[in-house]
């Protein structure tokens, strides 16, 4: 064990972002609440708010020399080979672990796998406890959640949810506790969580940097200081830090006699209902914490603002309709329907309201107006085109063995795939060819019926022959870039609010498929990346909308820019699957120095030899019905980036996200054939 000891900043002096704090505290309190969801920038507190809380919690005792941290007072909190050693028990104390969970992580080393070493030297089948076990009666934080794999994600939260990790390999059972605080952070700028995830986070709080001039002093001398002597600044906090240290003890001693009224709870489980709240896991997250609220302010007996204070913790993540709505809850409508299904008695006992006009109209308001302010000062030249209506994005269908998944390099969320990679859920085995990720549960079973004819010190003697690999499955991905003409042309016929709506469809599908999708716009002579590949589909929304039309077409600026965006994603990942969508006419009129054309062309050959596949989709209207004269280069580019091309005379969204979806099909179709012929079964 190193002697390097990582140091806190304490709690109690985090400043600001008091939801934030409140939220954690309550799941000190009550673990049963589910964890919360911090969503907001980097650089705000998160991860070391999620540290100092351990500090404020009390050192747990454990079963010495049990992996899972198992309670020696409590049965149910025991794994089962605590449970067979009986009652007595050696126990030790330990500090309130506080565990990360790196988002490469897989399956095996979340859930626990089996212990090569012992498998095949003593001959037993052993677990190799991963990371819940680690995590059992402690902190598990997630950095970035919202960017885990998916099958990572739903095993970690089924065990959050049932309290128990149980692990199944090939004849081995073995369950254990899985009881911790788990906190997860996001930046919605970097894609969303899927709904049926949020569900699972009983709590969510939005944090943002603090524009206050004298808190952010406080923080830089708070930092400065702790920096220069940390445990004289620790000693500084040691009186707020007891005082909130037993109020966390003092609440949890009460927590099971706090009471919550039928009443209330009737008033509760109606405003969810008015507010269309759908999960029944909302009514049971909100009782809970309103109980913890009480208990953490001393009382027994829970009150109308105490249900209040629960439900805006809640309720945001779950109010999500639609793809493009940031999660919000409506505080105003959420008092005034508890209030309404209160009874009368109650409900005249409360303050009187004092509201001139509904608070939620003032942002709409706010919003017109700043739309307007923009509008008028943009060059008269120039237009704002709304967004075309939208098609219904459908799933993408891949090829598929007879096992029903379809073979692919790259990870994402379209669809299981067989993984090249040491990553995803372990599926099945294959004869090895000389790679690491060995499968030893099938290996073993592979030199079992020969161990007779083999002699050695090992229990199980095993060959190069037996080894097999593990063949592991995750999901399809692709990254879309749009670059979009906006120049003048396309205001013509209505074209762009064609093409937006074309755009808003495939961002419609990708917060379905969770792959990414960027935008580049080119017009007035220069070339600007919109939204940077991304599956924040509330972002790209608000670029999109915004994007006004007008100006000359500087259309090597679009594609060279696009190609710099996806350069850069092919270097983060080289397996991933870049796709650029080039929607124009074509009719370059601004070069960046030399020859329009031998531009183009040269753009469009570093395209091809990066492996970008090229999607060229020509808008360009011939006006004369005697002989079909186009001025435009789309052909050209698509010749010579070694792409597709499409000419739609009559530009709909319709059109053109049919264009993108086959084209699309039809490359994973080509990769699945490539893929299936480096694999060797």
């Amino acid at each position: 064990m190193h002697h390097l000891k990582r140091r806190t900043l304490p709690f109690t002096s985090i400043v600001g972002q008091e939801e934030m704090k409140f939220a954690l505290i309550l799941n000190a309190i009550n673990p049963r609440i589910g964890g919360v969801l911090i969503r907001g920038d980097k650089g705000t507190a998160k991860s070391t708010a999620v540290r100092a809380l351990a500090e404020l919690l009390a050192d747990i005792p454990v079963v010495e020399g049990c992996p899972f941290n198992c309670n020696p007072y409590n049965p149910e909190e025991m794994c089962d080979l605590c449970q067979e050693r009986g009652e007595n028990l050696k126990v030790a104390s330990r500090r309130t672990p506080v565990v990360d969970l790196p988002l490469g992580s897989t399956e095996d080393r979340v859930v626990g796998s089996l212990d090569v070493e012992r498998a095949i030297k003593e001959g037993i089948k052993a677990l190799d406890p991963g990371i819940l076990a680690a995590a059992n009666r402690g902190i598990l934080y997630i950095d970035e959640v919202n960017l885990l794999d998916d099958h990572v994600a739903d095993v970690l939260l089924d065990s959050a949810a049932m309290g128990v990790n149980v692990v199944e390999r090939e004849g081995i059972s073995v369950a254990h506790p899985a009881k911790f605080i788990l906190v997860g952070t996001m930046n919605p700028e970097e894609g969303e969580l899927r709904p049926q995830l949020l569900d699972r986070f009983g709590l969510q709080v939005n944090v943002e940097s603090i524009d206050d001039v004298d808190m952010r002093m406080e923080i830089v001398k708070a930092a400065e200081e702790f920096e220069r002597d940390p445990e004289g600044f620790a000693e500084g906090a040691r009186v707020h830090q007891e005082d909130l240290r037993l109020r966390i003890m003092d609440a949890k001693e009460i927590l099971s006699d706090a009471l919550l009224g039928d009443d209330l709870l009737r008033a509760m489980a109606s405003a969810c209902i008015d507010l269309g709240v759908k999960s029944h896991r909302a009514e049971i997250v909100i009782t809970r914490t309103a109980k913890t609220i009480a208990a953490f302010e001393g009382r027994t007996w829970v009150e109308q603002r105490d249900v209040e204070r629960a439900m805006k913790l809640a309720l945001p993540h779950r109010m999500r309709s639609k793809p493009f709505e940031p999660p919000s809850l409506n505080e105003e409508r959420l008092k005034e329907s508890i209030q309404r299904h209160q009874p009368k008695k109650e409900t005249e006992s409360n303050e009187p309201e004092e509201k001139s006009a509904p608070q939620q109209e003032r942002p709409q308001t706010d919003q017109e107006e700043s739309e307007g302010s923009r509008r008028e000062q943009r060059p008269r030249e120039e237009k704002v085109f709304d967004i075309g209506d939208p098609i219904d994005p459908r799933r993408m269908e891949m090829p598929r063995r007879r096992d029903g998944v379809a073979r692919r390099k790259s990870g994402g969320r379209r669809m299981n795939s067989l993984s090249l990679r040491n990553s995803g859920r372990y599926l099945h085995s294959r004869l090895s060819k000389g790679g690491m990720d060995i499968a030893v549960d099938a290996t073993i079973r592979a030199a079992a019926p020969h161990q007779k004819g083999r002699r050695g010190a090992n229990a199980v003697n095993v060959r190069g022959e037996d080894f097999r690999e593990k063949e592991r499955v995750r999901k399809v991905s692709a990254v879309v870039l749009f670059v979009v003409d906006a120049s003048g042309s396309m205001g013509s016929v209505r074209r762009m609010e064609s093409a937006k709506g074309a755009i808003l469809s495939m961002l419609m599908d990708s917060y379905q498929k969770r792959d990414k999708v960027g935008m580049v716009a080119f017009r007035k002579g220069e070339a600007e990346v919109l939204l940077p590949p991304s599956s924040s589909v509330d972002l790209a929304m608000k670029r999109l909308r915004e994007l006004p039309t007008g100006g000359k077409t500087p259309l090597s600026s679009g594609i060279a820019k696009g190609l710099r965006a996806l350069q850069a994603e092919i270097k983060k990942d080289s397996e991933t699957k870049p796709i650029m969508v080039l929607i124009s006419d074509g009719r370059a009129n601004v070069s960046t120095g030399g020859n329009i054309k031998e531009e183009l062309m040269a753009i469009s050959e570093q395209a091809r030899m990066s492996g970008v596949h090229t999607i060229v989709v020509d808008t360009e209207v011939v006006e004369s019905s005697f002989m079909e004269i186009r001025l435009g280069y789309c052909r050209e580019i698509a010749v010579a980036s070694g792409g597709r091309y499409h000419r739609i005379s009559s530009l709909s969204s319709d059109a053109i996200f049919e264009i993108v979806d086959r084209e699309e099909k039809l490359l994973f179709e080509a990769n699945t054939l490539i893929d299936a012929s480096n694999a060797h079964f």
